[in-house]
Formats: structure tokens, sequence, C-alpha cells
């Protein structure tokens, strides 16, 4: 699976349901009938389209849009629910963070304080880091095998964020309104 295919299936799930439960349940059954060559290679192109946004500038947006409420687990699980935008939405974020602002799951949180979330509107998606892993049990019967298969091909998986961009203070309003000027006013500090 190319990287093409990667982004198809991503959006195809978009097309499916709006639903986060919905859309792994779907890429589930989509990746498990595949070759097993797919379910692996659909787990690198996601590692590989994760590294892309592995960053500070946009740790630091999704940090502002979650109140702050964004450590580095919440920014791994940010990272997957950016790609499950799709990848003209994942490709315009990653080359300019603060266009965060334009995504409407992000228009839809303004406004209003992160503990008047209800749980599906939060920017995560921490069940997509693992539907290549249970695809790939459900398909050959091995668990837990995921690792190892890739291992064989080179590959390991990366389960920790770690950008490689210069880092800054999230906390800084001078800062974050210098980098991040248009989510700065959409989520102002104290809401």
């Amino acid at each position: 699976m190319d990287l093409d295919g990667f982004w198809g299936l991503i959006e195809q799930s978009r097309d499916h349901s709006p639903d986060p439960d919905a859309r792994i349940a779907w890429l589930h059954d989509a990746l498990a009938r595949r070759p097993v060559a797919d379910i692996l290679d659909f787990q690198i192109r996601q590692d590989e389209t994760r590294r892309r946004s592995d960053t500070y500038a946009l740790w630091g947006a999704a940090y502002r849009v979650m109140g702050g409420l964004c450590s580095m687990d919440g920014f791994w699980y940010f990272q997957p629910w950016l790609i499950g935008q799709g990848r003209a939405a994942f490709t315009l974020v990653t080359a300019a963070p603060d266009l965060l602002v334009e995504l409407p799951g992000i228009q839809r949180l303004a406004g209003r304080s992160p503990s008047d979330w209800a749980d599906d509107e939060w920017p995560e998606w921490e069940s997509f880091n693992y539907v290549a892993a249970e695809a790939f049990e459900h398909r050959t019967g091995v668990e837990g095998g995921l690792d190892e298969a890739l291992s064989v091909r080179g590959h390991e998986i990366p389960y920790d964020t770690a950008p490689l961009d210069k880092g800054w203070d999230f906390d800084d309003p001078a800062e974050v309104a210098r980098r991040l000027p248009r989510l700065s006013a959409l989520f102002p500090l104290n809401r």
C-alpha cells in the first residue's frame, strides 16, 4: 500500500461515518480483508505521516485549542485525529499549524471551555493508533505480532512523540500570539 492507498482508506472511512468508533470499525474490517503486507504498509504509512506532524509548532497549536490540556499523550492522540481529517486538511495544518482554525471540528470548539466538550468532540483519536495491530491479529491470529512483523521489514513503530523542531513555551501569551495569531484570537486564554 502506497501513500495514496493509505489516504484513500482514511478518506473512505470518513465518508463512511463521522463517528470515530464507526470509522475504526470500518478501517479494521477493510484492513483485515487485505493481504498482511497491506496491513504492514498501512502502519508504516501511518507512522511516516504522523512523523510529518511531530512538531512543537503543531503541538503548541493543539495545546492552545485544548486550553493547555495537551500533554505528550494528548498530542500523541491529537496527531491521528488530524490524520483522520483527511489528506488536504493534514497537509494544510502541518505546513501552517495556525490554520488549524479552518477545520470545522476546531471551529465548533471555539468559545467553549474544554470542560464543556463532549467526549466525541475532543480533537483526538487514540483508537486509530491500534487499528493496524488489531487488523493484523484478526487476519493472522497472532496476538501482538504486528511489531515483530514490522521489525522483520526494518520498521520500528514509534510509541511516543519526538518533535525535531525547536521547543517553545506554550504558556507564554506573547509567544503564542506571535506564532499562532488566529488560534490565539479564536481560543483566548480565559474562556
